[in-house]
């Protein structure tokens, strides 16, 4: 539908009609191209181009041709920057006497708006605005309507797939071909706002705008070098942290990092993947995309796998295995799915070597991920092996542990500062005093593990050999402050002290204690943070639930004036047990347990929000 006035649309005379073999006539008067076209037709014939200029006379094109050029003769002001742009005639050489006015004044009988014509397609697709149908004849449609919805289909065709990349949870980056379109899609701004087709409303906020996509593209740009391959990443945290896993990779240098759900993508190259595994303190694995492609059955998932190199990363003579998940996948079985994606890895390398590689789901060599969405399948090359947050230095975790990249994202949401005290006062077996103590230290958390990038084919150990040499350079001597935990179970604080020896910390940095949290008090006058994991559930009785909490309060207000305090816990009515208002609430997950983590300020003898 147009809001074209009637009046303007101009009825042509068949009279006033070129033949179609005629050449173009020299202006007698009645023409209504002016001089301009005689200096067009001059360069046209001068440079070679009458043949051009016959077929541009036909009776269709000349219906088109004078049509527009009425218009133009009626509003000789209607587009002054035009026609002055248009001037030089070297520039309009190039183009036909018949083509200017097609492109000027569209085409008769268009439901198109007038005012929209410096958007015509064949401007969009590099094409020359004047050359009219011979253009959309080289674009290999007919129609100047497909020239105008090719790249908004485009655009829509990576829309879609990232709107299933963003309710993933371990879903990876997608196609490589639609990065600079992911973020737009995750933060939930592509898909309620678009239609089907790609239409947006101009003042949509359902996307964000092109500024932050065009920086992604020039910092994947920036790290591309000449024959290094870059791979699409996707790294799972636990649900809650993928803002600050996303502040993490880019402080890494992964300035093309967005959040999913339940984790974050980046690209990376092999020697950024080895090193984003060595440093990542939040991320649970670092899985890279080796194959993306649509499955309706799960022979196409055989097929998918079949299709896929890996006999790059390894062979028949190393262990294999495979995990499958899926969100809204309509496969029945997914053990079913789970074991056509591990023949067809199978049948490839049976074909590629002679043998296929043994299953081991204890500790294999190589460990393939499949996540399959309603139309999708992503195979992932796990370079991780062991979960992240298994560091290597806690043996004891002692009663309700917290894993360490969730004790690590607890700092991170906090905000806590490494030049300022900490205290835990239901400390466990030291989880988050020791996360804090290794943080600003910058003990890089996987340098005391192995990795399965290391069991693979092609391992550079001289390169990962130099990223742990170049990281250990960068670990301080001592902390500016000292970190403490306390709790009640000396068997914990037992396990505490052996898990900080395991990690190579001193007393000087961390100090634990036998003590009940209604009694400690700061270690100097020094405001700072408290994190915490309190006691729950059933780890409490009733009255010493209701008895602990109202004591510990007052502790709070008496000895911690000035102090930030930061709790996880899935008991939602903790607060008012403490009758402390929070100035945050923070969804978490604690595993598949749902929690809230609590921010206070704390002030003495009262709460100031």
């Amino acid at each position: 539908m147009s809001d074209t006035p009637p009046r303007k649309k101009i009825s042509l005379n068949p009279a006033d009609r070129a033949p179609a073999d005629a050449s173009p006539r020299p202006d007698d008067g009645r023409s209504r191209s002016g001089p301009r076209a005689r200096r067009v037709v001059q360069a046209a014939l001068e440079s070679g181009k009458a043949r051009r200029l016959e077929r541009a006379a036909e009776p269709d094109r000349g219906e088109r041709g004078e049509g527009a050029a009425g218009r133009d003769a009626g509003r000789p002001d209607r587009f002054p920057e035009r026609s002055s742009d248009r001037s030089d005639p070297a520039s309009a050489g190039a183009r036909s006497p018949s083509a200017r006015p097609a492109a000027a004044g569209g085409r008769p009988g268009s439901d198109r708006p007038s005012g929209d014509r410096g958007d015509r397609g064949d401007r969009a697709s590099g094409g020359r605005p004047g050359e009219g149908r011979s253009a959309a004849g080289r674009s290999g449609s007919a129609n100047p309507n497909a020239r105008e919805r090719r790249p908004t289909f485009r655009s829509t065709e990576s829309e879609q797939d990232l709107s299933v990349a963003a309710h993933e949870g371990d879903q990876s980056v997608g196609d490589t071909t639609s990065r600079a379109s992911r973020p737009t899609m995750d933060a939930g701004r592509g898909a309620p706002g678009t239609q089907r087709g790609g239409f947006r409303p101009r003042n949509s906020p359902s996307r964000t705008p092109a500024a932050p996509v065009t920086a992604q593209a020039e910092a994947v740009a920036a790290r591309a070098k000449p024959g290094v391959e870059i791979f699409p990443v996707f790294a799972p945290c636990p649900q809650g942290l993928e803002g600050v896993l996303v502040d993490e990779l880019k402080g890494l240098g992964f300035a093309d990092a967005w959040a999913g759900r339940a984790g974050a993508h980046f690209t990376a190259d092999w020697t950024e993947v080895m090193r984003v595994n060595l440093q990542s303190r939040l991320a649970t694995r670092i899985l890279v995309q080796v194959n993306y492609g649509t499955v309706h059955t799960e022979d196409d998932l055989l097929e998918l796998a079949r299709a896929t190199p890996w006999e790059r990363w390894f062979g028949a003579e190393q262990t294999l295995r495979v995990d499958t998940s899926a969100v809204r996948s309509p496969m029945k079985s997914l053990q079913f799915c789970n074991l056509r994606a591990k023949d067809g890895i199978c049948d490839r390398l049976r074909d590629r070597e002679g043998e296929r590689p043994s299953i081991d789901t204890v500790r294999p060599d190589a460990r393939v991920h499949v996540f399959l969405s309603e139309t999708t399948a992503t195979l992932y090359l796990d370079t991780s092996g062991e979960s992240l947050f298994k560091r290597g230095w806690r043996l004891d975790k002692g009663e309700a542990p917290l894993r360490e990249n969730l004790a690590a994202g607890l700092l991170a949401l906090s905000g806590w500062r490494i030049d300022s005290p900490l205290l835990d006062p239901f400390c466990g077996s030291g989880t988050i005093v020791i996360e804090a103590a290794l943080k600003a230290l910058n003990v890089p958390p996987g340098i005391s593990r192995p990795f399965a990038f290391e069991r693979l084919r092609g391992h550079q150990e001289w390169r990962w050999r130099d990223l742990k040499e170049d990281a250990r350079a960068h670990i301080l001597p001592k902390l500016p402050m000292q970190l403490a935990g306390a709790d009640i179970d000396e068997r914990a604080i037992a396990a505490a002290r052996d898990n900080a020896e395991r990690a190579g910390l001193t007393e000087d940095a961390v100090y634990f204690e036998v003590a009940d949290a209604r009694d400690t008090c700061p270690l100097d006058e020094q405001v700072g943070w408290i994190i915490t994991n309190p006691p729950y559930g059933e780890r409490l009785d009733i009255d010493t639930d209701t008895q602990l909490w109202t004591e510990w309060a007052s502790t709070l207000k008496r000895e911690f004036g000035g102090w930030q305090m930061h709790m996880i816990t899935n008991d939602l009515d903790l607060p008012k047990k403490l009758r402390l208002n929070p100035s945050r609430r923070t969804p978490l997950y604690n595993g598949a347990l749902e929690c809230r983590l609590f921010g206070f300020e704390l002030v003495a003898g009262g709460f100031r929000r």
